[in-house]
């Protein structure tokens, strides 16, 4: 088990938390006897710096978002170079998974949209064709650095739905790519959490669990509200205090094995929702489903 730094500082709602520091941050995951995390816009880019802050507490850097544009050919040799170096940075802390996500088509993270433009944009045949080959290149370059490219299904992004998660699966390299599952992006992009685990399982390589407010989610469909304006309404928040039923899920994952890293996500604004206080009561949530499950399995 391990925690998104997000839970106190916001990555897409840059107020959310913005006068947090790294140390409060990693000082609060010792004390949560957590021992990973991923990279947060708050932590020193200097790897010794970086390194010696994580290793005072035996925090482990797991991951680190890695944004793309491969669904536009313009741009591939350019995302496979950055990628390159992305990956080197993580091999470098330790890291063995890179959270990739396809911003093309994106209303909040393509670079190429314009700020009067409303929706998200699918991709389209070619699109879908080029992500695919530029996955595989980029998986291939973290399989080589000893990593793997685990692709994180995102609201607001072209690749959020199961018919679209399933589709990305079957046009890539098992090999060379593999899923970061997200319980709250699943439902939130119109996926059963437990159907999309059981599917793709054996292609999951990590694991982000954040919850859903249920009632905030559907009034902002009901609204049509973007999936920026859907964090600052707190449609997000960790384990336990939204709607979905996490005690089949981490049944299927004690019982097929899981043994990779899974981390606590809450995205909301932590002062309204307190980080530790909150992943304090999301690990007694999720303890109490394993011990009740324990319990069961001995009769």
């Amino acid at each position: 088990m391990g925690i998104h730094p997000i839970n106190w500082v916001g990555e897409d709602v840059r107020e959310h938390g913005d006068d947090t520091t790294c140390e409060q941050i990693l000082d609060d995951i010792a004390a949560l006897g957590l021992g990973g995390t991923e990279m947060g816009r708050k932590f020193p880019e200097d790897p010794e710096r970086l390194r010696e802050m994580l290793g005072a507490r035996s925090i482990r850097l797991v991951s680190r978002w890695k944004s793309v544009l491969l669904s536009d050919p313009a741009y591939r040799e350019r995302e496979l170079a950055d990628y390159r170096k992305h990956a080197e940075f993580l091999r470098d802390m330790g890291s063995t998974v890179i959270s990739t996500c396809e911003v093309g088509g994106s209303l909040h993270f393509d670079p190429r949209r314009t700020p009067n433009e409303r929706e998200v944009l699918r991709l389209d045949e070619d699109g879908w064709r080029h992500l695919a080959e530029g996955l595989n290149e980029a998986g291939r370059i973290a399989r080589g650095l000893g990593l793997k490219l685990t692709y994180h299904h995102h609201g607001g992004t072209a690749i959020e739905s199961a018919e679209e998660i399933d589709r990305l699966m079957d046009m890539t390299d098992p090999e060379s790519v593999y899923l970061l599952y997200d319980t709250g992006h699943a439902l939130y992009g119109g996926a059963d959490p437990l159907a999309l685990l059981r599917k793709h399982y054996d292609r999951i390589a990590y694991i982000h669990l954040k919850d859903v407010r249920l009632g905030e989610l559907e009034k902002a469909r009901a609204e049509g509200v973007d999936f920026v304006t859907c964090i600052r309404r707190g449609v997000f928040t960790v384990p336990g205090d939204g709607g979905i039923d996490f005690g089949p899920i981490v049944r299927e994952l004690r019982t097929r094995g899981y043994d990779g890293w899974a981390m606590l996500e809450g995205e909301q604004d932590p002062a309204a929702h307190p980080a530790r206080e909150y992943a304090e009561r999301a690990l007694v949530y999720l303890k109490s489903l394993i011990e009740a499950q324990e319990k069961e399995e001995r009769g």
